[in-house]
């Protein structure tokens, strides 16, 4: 009897790669379930495909690339045909994950219309499954229509990146009994307007346990405690290849930031004193074409 490819299975090896394509549908489902939302970032073919192989769930093509890989000190300068590039790259490596794309600061803070036309495009340019934008009642209505326009919407509330300059930095949010009313009031607003799930970034954990037991919607902490529906990381913070900070809530599972620079130093110094390419890197010509060898000269110039 063959088997059900359609049925879930654990990942590793052939089961892995058997396991049915992650829907939003299958994200919201895992609300309050024994086995929590394990979601990464990715930003090109190749960290797509490792984060995808690694069995998450959920993968983000996050404006966080503006400062791991195009260098930027905040994500605001990046750009929607940004996004859409590394989108696109992304979501080629991706085949069983739920991919998710950031809508870029300023992408939809206008209008309806610029927020609908900018989500479109990442969809139908970048190829992505589903979007995600930050802000809570006041944003309300363009995830409304983001929704209304058939395509699926993440939230992001607590530290809004691209809302630093009004934070004043990278600082923890809903620090307050006042405050925490408030973001719950935010969080209702969007499951209303109609979000599948919501990040949790940067709030204590006792303000995360109050809104993910209140809305019907997973909520995906990062910074948040272990209370959330499930969890998010950088690529680059989770393999430390991103140095210049690392917030608390990191754990870093590799170092492969300092591994690859000894690699690298290993190649640089072969190369320069003539250890690299050695024999077994050699390409040689036939026996038969050797003789011949002696009547290739160069041209005379005119």
């Amino acid at each position: 009897m063959s088997k059900d490819t359609n049925t879930a299975q654990p990942y590793g090896g052939e089961a892995k790669s058997r396991a049915r394509t992650v829907t939003v549908p299958e994200i919201l489902s895992m609300k309050g379930g024994d086995t929590k939302i394990a979601c990464l970032t990715a930003y090109d073919y190749a960290t797509g495909v490792t984060a995808d192989e690694s069995g998450a769930d959920l993968i983000l093509v996050g404006d966080s690339l503006a400062m791991v890989v195009l260098g930027h000190e905040d994500t605001l300068s990046v750009t929607m045909d940004e996004m859409i590039h590394h989108t696109r790259a992304a979501g080629r490596g991706v085949k069983r994950a739920l991919l998710v794309a950031d809508m870029p600061f300023m992408s939809y803070h206008v209008s309806l219309e610029q927020a609908v036309s900018n989500a479109g495009r990442l969809v139908q340019e970048g190829r992505t499954k589903a979007v995600k934008l930050e802000g809570g009642r006041l944003m309300a209505d363009r995830v409304r229509a983001i929704v209304d326009a058939g395509i699926p919407v993440m939230g992001h509330l607590g530290l809004t990146p691209q809302s630093i300059n009004t934070f004043g930095g990278f600082k923890a949010q809903a620090k307050t009994t006042d405050a925490v009313k408030s973001l719950l009031e935010d969080a209702q607003a969007l499951v209303e307007a109609g979000v599948f799930s919501l990040v949790l970034e940067a709030i204590p954990v006792e303000a995360a346990e109050i809104v993910t037991n209140h809305i019907p919607v997973p909520t995906i902490g990062i910074g948040a405690g272990n209370v959330t529906d499930g969890q998010i990381l950088v690529w680059h913070d989770v393999l430390g290849m991103f140095d210049r900070f690392t917030p608390k809530f990191v754990r870093r599972y590799a170092d492969l930031g300092k591994e690859a620079t000894v690699a690298l130093s290993r190649y640089c110094e072969d190369v320069h004193h003539g250890r690299f390419p050695a024999e077994k890197n050699t390409l040689h010509m036939s026996d038969e074409e050797l003789p011949g060898l002696r009547k290739v000269k160069p041209r005379k110039r005119k």
